[in-house]
């Protein structure tokens, strides 16, 4: 195994649910949802084998417990089940972690032991993290980012036994955010809102904005393309208020200039809807809302609106500005010109 290159906890969660079980699964990372997921899934797939709550337990790391004794408990033959289940959440908090080296060199075969360790490891060359690697009980909890998550949404829809387009789906991504757990909980809610239709729709997450009271940063764009400066101003304000950073939003900006940028010479070439919006890797249902757009800016208009973001850009991210001054200055450059 390539250094820090460690398996996923998703092979974790296939592996349990083959009937593969472990003595020991140690589950590190910053995605607390994939070890939400794979915690649920040791539960279901050892309940036949354990028949007493007093062989599961559950301790904490921190400076006032004992890994050592912790491990002792853990050594010690199950109540009246088959095997016992031991969670040791909090695992980076334990001064002294050596202690799990010595028994990670023989688990109990009774013992089902799962540690939990929020955030990366340390140092994964030192101990206990060479022996874990060593016995392949180590999974790490990746965030998913990106295609990656929008991919994540599309599976997870079909799961349900639904569809949802990848357009739509990276859509529900902006609106959402990437934390997983708030992602499914709304998926949970557009599936049971839109009971009996097979197709997640843009109109279903559009109603799912709405019933948040929230303002997207597709409503900031078009707003921005209609120059619609009183919207233009409450959109953004109501995204840097929700957590979508300064940095994120003259991202955006930018990406919608750069396209507004290309429409001229496609507009004059006369393609179709689907191959032009193809060939600007935008949504086909957008391509009117930004030859609309188009018509409103100039090309003049474009390289100013360019060069404000290019300042804008490089003043947050190489200053201590308030981010809603730079955004409030930004907003009035693009949309006074």
């Amino acid at each position: 195994m390539a250094k820090n290159n460690f398996p996923p906890v998703s092979e974790c969660i296939k592996s349990v649910k083959a009937g593969k079980i472990k003595p020991v699964y140690f589950l590190f990372g910053e995605d607390s949802y994939s070890v939400y997921k794979a915690v649920d899934e040791i539960l279901k797939s050892t309940a036949s084998l354990i028949f007493s709550d007093f062989d599961r337990m559950t301790y904490r790391g921190g400076e006032d417990n004992n890994l050592s004794d912790i491990l002792g408990l853990a050594s010690t033959f199950p109540f009246s089940s088959e095997k016992k289940l031991v969670f040791i959440k909090d695992f980076e908090k334990f001064r002294d972690k050596k202690g799990l080296v010595n028994y990670l060199k023989s688990p109990p075969e009774f013992t089902i032991l799962v540690i939990i360790n929020n955030g990366p490891v340390s140092s994964p060359s030192s101990e206990p993290f060479k022996s874990l690697i060593l016995n392949d009980f180590i999974y790490e909890a990746r965030e998913l980012k990106g295609k990656s998550l929008v991919q994540w949404v599309i599976s997870y829809v079909e799961e349900c036994s639904c569809r949802i387009s990848q357009d739509d789906a990276q859509m529900l991504v902006e609106i959402v955010g990437e934390n997983r757990g708030l992602i499914q909980d709304q998926l949970e809610k557009i599936i049971t809102y839109s009971s009996g239709k097979k197709e997640i729709s843009r109109q279903d997450i559009l109603y799912l904005a709405a019933e948040m009271k929230e303002y997207t940063i597709f409503d900031l764009l078009n707003a921005v393309g209609r120059k619609e400066t009183a919207d233009a101003f409450k959109f953004a304000y109501n995204l840097l208020e929700k957590g979508k950073g300064g940095v994120y939003i003259i991202f955006m900006l930018t990406k919608y200039f750069t396209t507004l940028s290309r429409m001229s010479e496609l507009i004059n070439q006369n393609m179709s809807y689907s191959s032009a919006a193809k060939a600007l890797s935008i949504a086909e249902w957008t391509y009117k809302d930004y030859m609309n757009a188009r018509k409103l800016y100039t090309d003049q208009q474009v390289n100013s609106a360019a060069e404000a973001l290019l300042k804008a850009d490089t003043i947050i991210k190489t200053t201590s500005a308030d981010e809603k001054t730079v955004i409030s200055v930004l907003l009035g450059e693009i949309l006074s010109s």
